[in-house]
């Protein structure tokens, strides 16, 4: 069958001339062109900055994680006292008895531990977070170096102007590390003592026994009393008249002094048998002489109160005649003998105005 052209004057089918007559040249170029430009696409995302980008994050975030799970681990391993010498517990049956722990020594090292992992870990944080950035910057084009050198020139304008601020921290930093002082321990730091109620890294708050509450800057605290840390010891010094039997005065507070230690409502506030020192002090009109007592933490004020009201029972019944002036019960530090906090006197305050003027 032979196929004839179609005359000149034939009607063309319907949709003929929309059809593109280059159709098979140029499909074969369109094709391997659009998968070049998907594979450079892919190839920017994954590897160009985008990708480094996203690869710098997660590795960043990993690296945070892993150190903060390995830091509290640590701090909880010091924390319950498996740390160190601690061991020993596992291996020597008189380990316990030698490296014997008390309560409030053990949640005071548990705080400590646990704060010095907030601060670790605040600080691993922002040293991850730094190196990051540092990293990143650099894919997009912006100097490292210049950076590194507007933030030393930042960081030396900054020390200028807060000296003070970086030497807060600091002091902080060593007070929660060497264990000077906790929260519900009685401390004196100079201008205000009382009971810590906050330690932080900038700032200690303490109650004082009138219950005004003092905020005081650790860069400024040059010494720390703690009355309150290990033991205490509550001495009393007991003034008699002059003419009384020294001896048998002595063997009366001793025996006071003995009962209070066996007394089951006192038994675990004494911690060893209390002790008569002798003359403190010696007069025309006195004689004064000093018991001594060690007890818990805290309760030595509780133990010197209830010595004093025992000794006066004592001393009715047995006719022993007091001195007309009896020495102050103290506790071994020089506190006050009405308990912990005594705050300093409205006048021995300086006025704001003097250092202003």
């Amino acid at each position: 069958m032979t196929l004839s052209p179609e005359p000149a004057g034939a009607a063309t089918p319907r949709g003929a001339d929309t059809l593109p007559s280059t159709l098979p040249s140029t499909l074969p170029e369109t094709v391997p062109a659009t998968l070049a430009d998907l594979d450079r696409t892919w190839s920017l995302l994954l590897f160009g900055p985008p990708g480094k980008t996203v690869a710098i994050i997660v590795l960043a975030l990993l690296a945070r994680v892993v150190i903060h799970r390995l830091v509290t681990r640590v701090a909880e391993t010091v924390a319950s006292g498996r740390a160190g010498l601690g061991r020993l517990d596992q291996h020597l049956a008189t380990a316990s008895a030698v490296l014997s722990v008390t309560p409030p020594q053990s949640a005071r090292r548990e705080q400590r531990a646990r704060t010095m992992a907030s601060v670790l870990r605040g600080i691993t944080t922002v040293a991850v977070i730094a190196v990051a950035t540092l990293m990143i910057l650099p894919l997009y084009g912006f100097s490292v170096a210049a950076l590194l050198t507007s933030a030393g020139i930042l960081g030396v304008a900054f020390g200028f102007g807060a000296q003070t601020l970086v030497k807060d921290f600091l002091s902080g930093m060593f007070m929660i590390a060497e264990d000077q002082y906790g929260v519900g321990d009685v401390v004196d730091l100079g201008r205000a003592s009382g009971v810590v109620e906050a330690v932080g890294l900038r700032v200690t708050r303490l109650r004082a026994l009138d219950g005004t509450v003092w905020y005081v800057r650790n860069g400024e605290v040059q010494r720390v009393g703690n009355r309150s840390q290990g033991w205490a010891r509550a001495v009393l010094d007991i003034g008699v008249d002059v003419r009384e039997d020294i001896g048998r005065v002595e063997d009366l507070l001793r025996e006071v002094a003995t009962e209070l230690h066996t007394d089951p409502r006192f038994a675990s506030a004494v911690l060893e048998d209390p002790e008569v020192w002798g003359v403190e002090a010696i007069s025309a009109e006195a004689v004064v002489l000093r018991l001594v007592v060690k007890t818990a933490p805290l309760q030595q004020w509780t133990v010197a109160r209830e010595l004093r009201r025992r000794i006066k029972d004592r001393f009715d019944a047995d006719g022993v005649r007091a001195a007309p002036a009896t020495g102050a019960a103290r506790d071994g530090s020089g506190a006050s003998e009405d308990g912990p906090g005594e705050s300093p006197e409205p006048e021995d305050l300086e006025d704001p105005g003097e250092n202003g003027n």
